[in-house]
């Protein structure tokens, strides 16, 4: 039997202020700081195109559009012409290497984004491209191409055919969001939604060094969900991210997103509501919530669903455009941490365009999970200034930084229970679009924030596409 949810946050406070003591870092940590390094130019005419809201090259849900791996930084995009590059460079390097794959974007949709996986036990790197509810297309590399990277060289040969399944195995017709996640084991999993927004579920596939094996859905479209204005029968879980810990435990925030604009007090809202969380401990075959209860097992008839208890870790109701597929990250501790952003109610209790809304007066909050087992959020005093999305990152002390759209950076010190968040980057000098790329792997590896951006354009004008690098406390 599936469990009732009772919709109230497990929050500590509205927006709380956390007192240092939460927090465990010594005295002698240093706060957040960012020392801008260098900006590389990947392509000067990158393809440019807005559509829903985003580009094609820098999207939120690109999860390793840009990573590191043995001293080597790669990244994915498609050129003007609309064909797949994949770039490398030493790390820190100035320049970098292109192979231009035999892949063209087959149309103006931002959700077709270029997302890549390293599969460790192989070394192979992992390429799923150009899909938004359809097939996709699969491209992996040679055996050991990863592992010695100065050795190999870096042109087509590296690279197999292109393909429209997973080597021979096909997930579903219906593929979107694909982010690839290396378990600690050093096998590659696939997470991706079946089925459309608003009626769609989560599922992972795997692959363990020989073979892919989807090992299937393990979030629900189904149930009743009703709110101060009507119900909805029909929806989608939007992930946050879905992360492996220290620890190997697996966590994914997210926002549920309703078939029925029935559940908004104004049909130009968005019915995004509730940030809720889940995680796994045996490699996403089974899903409890944050009492620990179990609340799914992949690939049955039980997946994680709206009426289940425990889920929801900060309430919000429908009315104040509450935006999906935001950003997580896991600190030093394995305690999850999120950014999410909205419009607050001191700005009224009714958006009635989620776009002009959010730009007009949306803010992003750092919600997160203290070593006490609470849930604190925080209000981040940057204006989004965008409809879009705010990436987050931790460095080596657990100091939060978050990437706003444009380029901004803001941090907060662990040592202040993340109470001190102030601008440290105003990124007037990058003329960014919006949403930005990060490299994730990076900043375990040589304590640098690199994230990838593309230049603002007009129409279908093409534009230069960077990635620029941020060195963090030592």
């Amino acid at each position: 039997m599936k469990r009732r949810t009772v919709l109230g946050a497990a929050l500590v406070g509205a927006v709380a202020t956390p007192a240092l003591a939460a927090g465990t870092a010594r005295a002698a940590d240093p706060g957040p700081s960012v020392n801008k390094q260098q900006s590389t130019q990947l392509d000067a005419q990158a393809i440019y195109f807005v559509s829903y809201d985003g580009l094609v090259n820098n999207n939120s849900f690109q999860k390793n559009g840009l990573f590191t791996c043995q001293g080597y930084q790669y990244a994915g995009w498609y050129t003007s012409t609309g064909y797949a590059v994949i770039g490398r460079r030493v790390l820190g390097g100035s320049s970098w290497s292109t192979v231009t794959l035999a892949h063209q974007l087959k149309s103006s949709d931002s959700h077709n984004v270029i997302s890549m996986g390293v599969s460790k036990t192989d070394g192979r790197l992992h390429i799923n491209m150009d899909s938004h509810s359809d097939g996709f297309f699969y491209v992996r590399s040679v055996a050991g191409l990863l592992d010695n990277p100065a050795s190999t060289p870096w042109t087509s040969a590296v690279f197999g055919a292109v393909q429209t399944s997973l080597d021979g195995v096909t997930p579903t017709s219906q593929f979107t969001y694909p982010q690839f996640i290396s378990t600690p084991e050093g096998k590659l999993q696939l997470s991706y939604r079946v089925g459309i927004s608003g009626n769609g579920r989560n599922a992972l596939a795997e692959y363990d060094g020989s073979s892919w094996t989807v090992l299937g859905e393990w979030s629900s479209s189904t149930g009743t969900y009703t709110s101060a204005h009507g119900s909805s029968t029909a929806r989608n879980m939007y992930l946050h991210g879905i992360d492996y810990d220290v620890d190997g435990r697996l966590h994914s925030f997210f926002t549920w997103r309703e078939q029925s604009a029935a559940v908004m007090c104004n049909s130009g809202g968005i019915t995004n509501h509730d940030t809720g969380y889940v995680y796994s401990t045996d490699r996403g075959r089974t899903w409890r919530n944050d009492a620990g209860a179990l609340v799914a097992t992949t690939g049955t008839a039980d997946t994680v669903a709206v009426t289940d208890s425990g889920l929801v870790v900060d309430s919000l109701n429908p009315d104040h455009s509450l935006m999906n597929q935001e950003s997580q990250w896991t600190d030093s501790a394995g305690l999850p941490h999120a950014i999410i952003s909205y419009v607050p109610g001191r700005f009224g209790q009714c958006t009635t365009d989620y776009v002009a809304d959010r730009t007009a007066n949306g803010r992003a909050f750092h919600v997160r999970k203290n070593s006490a087992g609470s849930w604190q959020k925080t209000e981040i005093p940057v204006a989004l200034n965008s409809s879009q999305r705010t990436k987050l990152v931790l460095d080596k002390y657990d100091n939060a930084y978050a990437v706003f759209p444009y380029g901004r950076i803001a941090g907060a010190s662990k040592a202040s229970g993340y109470s001190d968040w102030a601008l440290l980057y105003d990124g007037s000098d990058l003329n960014a679009f919006g949403e930005v790329v990060i490299d994730e792997m990076r900043i375990k590896a040589d304590n640098v924030l690199s994230f990838m951006y593309q230049e603002t354009s007009s129409g279908t004008t093409p534009s230069a596409l960077h990635v620029v690098d941020f060195a963090l406390p030592a």
